[in-house]
């Protein structure tokens, strides 16, 4: 497959950067009437700060400060700074936050665990559920990622065990403003893009137009035969029928051209001697990933009155990825010694479209009854998700690898034997979610706030799967009902302190990612019910430096009482039991004027309380949940225009599965950030990423492998350096 058949696309959008520029310097011109200089507003005039003072989210009726709940936003600040542009590279800065190997179930979309349970199936955008049939590769339409820690079924439906994620999105601004952005770095870093706000003057109140624009491609740092390619485009329309009415209108588009990346073979946790972590075990050739992404939106606004609110969120999204993937799994069984034979899929396609239909009605409320003040949110929430599949593969297997195998030090990467492209199945598979919630804030007198949530579910799945001719092979259904729970008090000692003690259920249904990623659903667990998680949380927040400063702690304790567990011949039980249970720390915002502070450290004590089907788990910690996570970014600005800026992370040992002892090696990261401000209108960044060149181990598949069929690691990236360019007008 070439890589290089994008270059008339990253031409066109470039131009197409250049047109949006021009227009909108135009349509400025053409509002002033006259060439103003001086009247242009300039973006980035307002103090930086890292300390976001609420949820984006309609479902929070107070400020971060009063929500009984560990809450972590990423801010925009901290992405532009370390030009991160994956949501994997975002969610880094959040302690207590871990990446499986091989994306998520099915070989599709980001995998994550927060406080050591999947959350895959618990990312929004924007509130709204997202689908997990991608991984998000590119934050030029994100403003924030909030991180929503413990089960919260309440909030974000099934799932949750853990936390969830949700992803706000660049929307229209009230000042005119136009960034274009560029970047060149190592690795073959090309990057282009474009932000342009303006006011639509005389068209209703308030309106607004947004457009961003995005084209990039890399090479992988460290796998410099792993290449990505990306481009997008996201409009955003605000219209303001009066001072109460308001409008939205948004778009997304993205395609990705990638070449895959499942790693190197590896053993306990460890690469196998004599591989190089720069070696590729695919097949560049045959393996490919093409993604488009699709999105729109319509937000509507309605302020009654100043005490009561209507929004009504719609979004119809789509997602076609078609992939081809081959794992770096290796048998060293019947070759000489050094040689390998591929094990495990090779050449596996998946085409796949997912698409989906969600809509969300928020109604809030400000009123007192009885001396209590209340903060009411009563809402529904209905969305149907859909999911075709279909799987083929090349023909590639045992009987077509040389008998002594391949030099495990040096893998082919190119498949030189005959090709038999060969569809093998079809799976359809729909589900449909229907939701009823309420959340109140009870101010019951100056010193303490109740908040309580209810949320019920109806969860209603189908799964049909085919033969390569099409004939019906299989037909599973499942419904489920579940009340979701959540409870916390606020007590209030000072204006700028608050201590809080919270509860909170959340459920996992067998169908929970049926048309995420097509698995879940079968013979064996369509009638089981479903999973049951519940957590305790005692926290504390204290603002300091006249609020621009926050301090927050918590301990917590999460329990899943109803683990899925299989049984020799293929059925499940819920008679597992787990536990994770630990502190969090979080300091965000100015020390000084000049020094800004992003940091968090999360301990997590992780068990296997009950095993039906493997009593040695019992005891263990969880897999890929490590005890210490720490991260810190701080910038301090230097007189002149200068900004320096340092980030670490560190991830302590760690299980590779619930059922071994084999561990991954801890890892310290350190990155560094230079900026200068040329002038009012043009900022210089230089970002050094892996200081020290660290080989770490990010992302695990939880399985240690055996010599027949070795296991897989994937290393974060290593050492690179961006200089990136922002000119604003």
């Amino acid at each position: 497959m070439s890589k290089k058949s994008n270059l008339p696309q990253r031409a066109l959008l470039a131009s197409a950067i250049g047109l949006a520029t021009a227009s909108t310097a135009g349509l400025a011109l053409a509002e002033q009437g006259a060439l103003e200089l001086g009247s242009v507003n300039v973006d980035g005039k307002a103090e930086k700060s890292y300390k976001v003072e609420e949820s984006a989210s309609a479902k929070y009726t107070a400020p971060l400060l009063d929500t009984p709940q560990t809450i972590t936003v990423v801010p925009k600040e901290v992405i532009q700074e370390q030009q991160a542009l994956s949501l994997r590279q975002v969610l880094s800065n959040v302690s207590g936050i871990t990446f499986n190997a091989g994306e998520g179930g099915g070989g599709s979309g980001d995998s994550i665990n927060i406080r050591g349970f999947s959350a895959n199936s618990n990312i929004q955008v924007d509130g709204l559920r997202d689908s997990a049939q991608t991984s998000r590769t590119d934050t030029f339409n994100i403003e924030q990622v909030e991180v929503i820690k413990g089960p919260n079924s309440v909030f974000g439906g099934a799932g949750t065990t853990g936390g969830s994620i949700n992803i706000i999105s660049k929307q229209p601004m009230d000042r005119a403003f136009t960034r274009i952005g560029g970047g060149l770095g190592t690795d073959n870093y090309h990057r282009l893009t474009l932000d342009t706000n303006q006011p639509l003057e005389g068209l209703g109140t308030d309106s607004a137009l947004r457009l961003n624009l995005m084209a990039h491609e890399n090479d992988v740092p460290g796998r410099d035969q792993i290449d990505r390619e990306r481009w997008g485009i996201a409009p955003s329309l605000r219209l303001g029928f009066n001072e109460s009415t308001r409008l939205t209108l948004s778009a997304f588009h993205q395609t990705d051209d990638n070449l895959p990346d499942y790693g190197v073979p590896a053993l306990d946790g460890k690469k196998l001697a004599g591989v190089s972590r720069e070696d590729y075990f695919g097949w560049k050739n045959l393996d490919k990933e093409e993604i488009e992404q699709n999105a729109f939106t319509a937000n509507f606004e309605h302020d009654f009155n100043d005490n009561l609110r209507l929004q009504n969120l719609t979004r119809y999204s789509r997602v076609d990825r078609d992939t081809v993937v081959s794992a770096s799994h290796v048998n060293l069984t019947g070759v000489p010694a050094g040689n390998y034979r591929p094990a495990g899929p090779q050449a596996y396609g998946r085409d796949v479209t997912t698409d989906m239909w969600i809509n969300q009605t928020n109604l809030r409320a400000s009123f007192d009854t009885a001396g209590l003040g209340h903060e009411l949110v009563t809402g529904v929430e209905l969305s149907r998700e859909n999911l075709d599949l279909k799987t083929y593969n090349h023909g590639l297997g045992n009987a077509l690898y040389p008998a002594d195998g391949y030099d495990l030090a040096n893998p082919p990467g190119q498949w030189n034997g005959p090709i038999n492209k060969t569809i093998t199945g079809y799976t359809e598979n729909q589900l449909d979610n229907k939701a009823l919630y309420v959340f109140d804030t009870i101010a019951l007198n100056e010193q303490w706030d109740l908040n309580l949530g209810l949320r019920y579910d109806w969860f209603d799945a189908e799964s049909e799967t085919f033969s390569a001719t099409q004939v019906r092979t299989g037909r599973f259904t499942s419904k489920d009902e579940e009340l979701s729970s959540r409870a916390g008090l606020v007590y209030k000692p000072t204006d700028n302190g608050r201590i809080y003690v919270a509860w909170g259920t959340s459920f996992n249904p067998s169908a929970e990612n049926v048309a995420s990623n097509g698995g879940g659903l079968n013979g064996n667990t369509q009638n089981l019910d479903p999973e049951k998680n519940e957590t305790w949380e005692l926290g504390t927040k204290w603002e300091f430096l006249g609020g621009r400063l926050m301090l927050d702690g918590a301990v917590f304790r999460v329990e899943k009482t109803d683990a899925r567990e299989q049984l020799a011949d293929g059925s499940y039980i819920l008679a597992g039991e787990q536990r994770v249970q630990g502190v969090e720390l979080g300091a965000t915002g100015k020390v000084t004027d000049r020094w800004n502070v992003y940091a968090n450290y999360t301990f997590l004590d992780s068990e296997t309380l009950k095993s039906e089907i493997d009593p040695a788990r019992e005891g263990q910690a969880l897999g890929n949940t490590p005890p210490h996570s720490f991260n810190l970014w701080t910038t301090y600005e230097l007189p002149q225009g200068w900004t320096l800026g340092y980030g670490a992370r560190y991830v302590s040992e760690r299980n590779v599965s619930s059922s071994t002892q084999a561990k991954l090696d801890d890892y310290w990261l350190h990155n560094a950030m230079v900026g200068y401000k040329v002038s009012d209108n043009l900022d210089l960044q230089l970002n050094v990423n892996n200081l020290f060149d660290e080989d770490y181990v990010e992302r695990v598949r939880q399985n240690i492998g055996t010599t027949a069929r070795s296991s897989a690691i994937e290393y974060g990236d290593a050492r690179s350096a961006i200089l990136s360019a922002t000119y604003s007008f």
